[in-house]
């Protein structure tokens, strides 16, 4: 009697263990928070999506387009998503709570996975308007990008270490890449501020659809802005009609997370952006920019302990 009750308790506990081995796990859900659809962005999480969603065993992806940078780092905070993309200024302003950035408290939910490739300030005019340097745009109309957006920090922050504000233009739009080119087409705006990586879809775009110039930052103006701002360069041929190089501030992007991500799955997004690099580079030619031994360049917030991990395991970190 013994015996078959020790029997029947094994088989129970078989059957048991059965039905817990059928049951799935838990669904691993990752949002990737990126911008609006044409600028760099969005095609570099889709690109991501796929590693993920491909590699992660159980993971449900999905890329959310957004006004960029400061709304990212906004839902981040919220738990709203699980990676983001972000300009390293708004990284640093989202950290320290600045207000009149877009973020009413400090983010300390942040955390950090990678540097990846540096933004280009992309100012472009439209021939006919006759600017060609940035004293020039007084008076003008400018599109500096969507309100409280990345681009938008930028563009103040350009404009104010050469001596103008938003006052001394002639019109200020807060515009989508998009929307801002299509503006330039129909002849009702003069420029447009862009802040993303070289051909940015935009503004090949426009570049051929009407001749336009490119209205340099020179290098007093970026030393002024100092760090995270370092001079860069728009090679020539990177737009139609573009004949020479132009003179540029550039900044790095941020992959940001937030601290309610579980350790194996920042450890995994990470170890999948290093090993996937070709994916990404076939997604958008800016993602060539994107090199390991830049991996924690400046990183404006704590790293996530899984991307440390890998760091760790991988020597970057010692």
């Amino acid at each position: 009697m013994m015996f078959r009750t020790a029997k029947t308790a094994i088989l129970a506990a078989t059957i048991t263990g059965l039905v817990f081995a059928a049951t799935p796990a838990k669904a691993e859900f990752i949002n990737i928070l990126t911008g609006g659809t044409s600028g760099i962005y969005y095609p570099i999480g889709v690109a991501l999506s796929k590693v993920y969603g491909d590699n992660i065993k159980g993971a449900r992806t999905q890329v959310q387009a957004t006004k960029a940078s400061v709304e990212n780092l906004n839902l981040l905070q919220q738990g709203r998503g699980e990676l983001g993309i972000s300009l390293g200024d708004s990284v640093k302003l989202a950290w320290e709570g600045d207000a009149d950035a877009g973020f009413k408290a400090p983010l300390k939910k942040l955390r950090g996975i990678a540097a990846i490739y540096p933004n280009y300030v992309q100012i472009v005019a439209s021939k006919s308007s006759g600017i060609t340097t940035l004293e020039q745009l007084k008076g003008k109309g400018l599109s500096v990008g969507a309100a409280k957006s990345g681009t938008e920090l930028n563009a103040r922050a350009i404009l104010g270490a050469a001596g103008l504000g938003y006052k001394d233009l002639g019109k200020t739009e807060y515009l989508p890449y998009a929307e801002s080119v299509e503006l330039m087409k129909n002849r009702q705006l003069d420029a447009t501020l862009q802040s993303a990586g070289l051909g940015v879809a935009s503004l090949k775009d426009l570049s051929a659809s009407m001749e336009v110039n490119m209205v340099a930052v020179p290098a007093s103006v970026v030393k002024k802005l100092g760090a995270p701002y370092v001079e860069g360069t728009i090679p020539a041929g990177t737009y139609q009609g573009q004949t020479k190089d132009v003179p540029t501030a550039a900044i790095v992007n941020f992959l940001i997370t937030h601290s309610d991500v579980s350790d194996e799955t920042a450890y995994q997004m990470t170890k999948l952006l290093w090993e996937n690099l070709p994916a990404l580079r076939s997604a958008h030619k800016a993602a060539e920019a994107i090199k390991f031994e830049n991996a924690l360049q400046g990183m404006p917030v704590p790293l996530h302990p899984g991307a440390e991990k890998f760091y760790k395991e991988k020597g970057l970190i010692k």
